[in-house]
């Protein structure tokens, strides 16, 4: 994958600002080594005009990427929001500052959101609600909520997306990956981060966030699972008023989960609201395999009936069955101190960024299992084992899937949550119940009679392809067709200084070869020549010195 150098320019005053609020964080050295100081020098003197200013000392570096992001808008602080919930690849200090990364973006004029209402939908605004209020109730990178009562009396939720947001987030994006690529090219350790799969990664999430008819579908889905469920509300999706841009649901109302006083006049006991909410996750994740990302409190209101309403449906994890299994798996071998398996699992479940020590893994997950091991299930501390088990994955340079880590991020979470609501609360009291379950569902003799037969069927048709493939091999290699395709690693690297090597010696010689042939025109007095051979002798002595000065500059004499 290549950078598009043509992008910084086309996007130059973007390019000019990410540059510049780089250099005011103190990050000047990462620009370095990307080999941009070249645009920055230019633009510290001709953009900056101005020094560049001294930065406290008691920031770390953490702290000053935090601002940095802050400071680049939106997008950036998305994709900050991303990056924490990755602690399997992003350092738990900077893990922790992220976590307080502030939007502070103003609500967009009311007017171009009643514009956007009656682009969208061909209708006045009297046609569309009963009533619309124009002050927002919150606004967000991506877009702000109204509130509106529908004509036959029902209070809705109406989100409207910023203008021109996908044009600014997709010229960000298109930056952040060229920025990724030349992190990986010219960083090398910068490959434990994965920096241009964080940015693919994040472009697939704030492209779903951005689309409100697939939030609408989600909303929907969620309905549809639990709608017997009496202790979730999930908002209903009024189709006709959705689009796209626009996403108009029924309106939650309720208090927030962090709001004790509120709760306290609703006459909810606090034990019972802790153990649905955990319930109701417990479901999603471990039966349903389609949880909520963003459980905090502001996206969790308790009604008046005791039960819970779930907003802001932009965040969405899926888990498929087998990376359930896994966690099960992991539980059970944590109960039955099987350290193998517990490696086993582990080493399944990520993806290596550097060669792992086997003897210094196998150490850490028995370490891991037998600071866990004699816990009943139901008084384990799920948060505390699931942070012990993401650091020996970041240890071991071991890259778990977005949606897992996403997972378990969720998990920690709830748990505060419900902690904070009920001091008593523990999870993993809710969780027992469905590891249990599925833990007896996956050896129910029936599933794994299914299972085996399944298997069985793929290996009859790797049997009945061989003999093809085994033919297609020989014939290709009777007529000397047979291709043998060999990938080099960083091999680029080493011909790019091949070139720059070879290109210095060129330059070099040819202007060594001037200095010498014109030394000796001069020397010979031809006066004819002379308002020829002097400029270009003055010429070559000042590519002989660009030369040498610019061997100083980049450090390789």
């Amino acid at each position: 994958m290549e950078a598009h150098p043509l992008r910084f320019f086309r996007n130059l005053s973007r390019s000019r600002e990410i540059f510049t609020v780089l250099l005011n964080h103190g990050f000047g050295d990462l620009l370095e080594r990307l080999k941009l100081r070249r645009y920055v020098q230019w633009g510290r003197r001709v953009i900056l005009r101005k020094r560049q200013p001294e930065l406290p000392e008691h920031y770390t570096t953490a702290q000053r990427l935090r601002m940095t992001l802050e400071d680049l808008g939106p997008t950036f602080i998305k994709f900050g929001q991303v990056l924490s919930t990755r602690p399997d690849i992003v350092p738990a200090d900077v893990i922790a500052e992220l976590e307080h990364l502030q939007e502070g973006v103003p609500p967009f004029p009311s007017d171009q959101a009643v514009h956007r209402l009656e682009v969208e939908f061909q209708k006045p605004l009297s046609e569309l609600f009963a009533e619309f209020e124009r002050e927002p109730l919150a606004a967000g990178s991506l877009g702000q909520v109204h509130r509106a009562r529908h004509h036959d009396g029902t209070l809705l939720a109406v989100k409207i997306r910023r203008p021109n947001v996908i044009r600014d987030v997709e010229r960000d994006l298109a930056l952040m990956l060229d920025l990724a690529i030349l992190m990986e090219r010219h960083i090398p350790e910068s490959d434990v981060f994965d920096p241009v799969g964080l940015v693919n990664h994040f472009t697939r999430t704030i492209r779903r966030e951005m689309n409100f008819c697939r939030e609408a579908r989600t909303l929907q889905e969620f309905a549809k699972l639990f709608r017997d469920d009496a202790t979730l509300t999930v908002p209903f999706v009024y189709d006709e008023l959705t689009c796209e841009s626009v996403l108009t649901m029924q309106f939650v109302g309720g208090c927030r989960a962090d709001d004790d006083a509120g709760i306290a006049r609703l006459g909810v006991a606090p034990s019972q609201l802790a153990s649905n909410g955990a319930r109701i996750f417990m479901k999603m994740a471990f039966e349903l395999g389609i949880f909520h990302g963003d459980p905090h409190p502001g996206n969790l209101r308790i009604q008046a009936d005791g039960s819970i309403g779930l907003i802001d449906y932009g965040m969405v994890g899926y888990l498929d069955r087998a990376k359930r299994d896994q966690l099960v798996d992991l539980f059970v071998a944590i109960v039955h101190q099987n350290v193998d398996d517990a490696v086993r699992i582990v080493e399944e479940m990520g993806n290596p960024s550097r060669p792992i020590d086997d003897l210094l893994l196998h150490a850490d997950v028995q370490d891991f299992v037998e600071t866990y091991y004699g816990v009943e299930l139901a008084r384990l501390n799920v948060g505390n084992m699931l942070s012990d088990f993401v650091s020996i994955l970041s240890q071991h340079g071991l890259r778990c899937p977005a949606d897992l880590m996403l997972l378990i991020r969720a998990i920690v979470t709830l748990e505060g949550v419900g902690r904070r609501i009920d001091p008593q609360f523990n999870l993993a009291g809710e969780l027992a119940p469905y590891v249990e379950r599925l833990v007896k569902r996956r050896y129910d003799p029936k599933r794994m009679a299914a299972r085996a037969m399944a298997d069985f069927r793929e290996l009859l048709s790797a049997v009945h392809d061989l003999p093809i493939h085994l033919g297609n091999t020989l014939e290709k290699l009777s007529q000397d067709e047979l291709k043998v395709q060999l990938e080099h690693r960083s091999l680029d690297r080493l011909i790019t200084e091949f070139d720059r090597s070879s290109n210095r010696i060129t330059v070099g010689l040819v202007t060594s070869s001037l200095i010498v042939a014109f030394a000796l025109i001069i020397r010979s007095g031809s006066s004819a020549s002379t308002w020829i051979t002097v400029p270009v002798f003055a010429l070559s002595g000042m590519l002989g010195i660009w030369l040498i000065y610019g061997i100083l500059r980049s450090g390789r004499l």
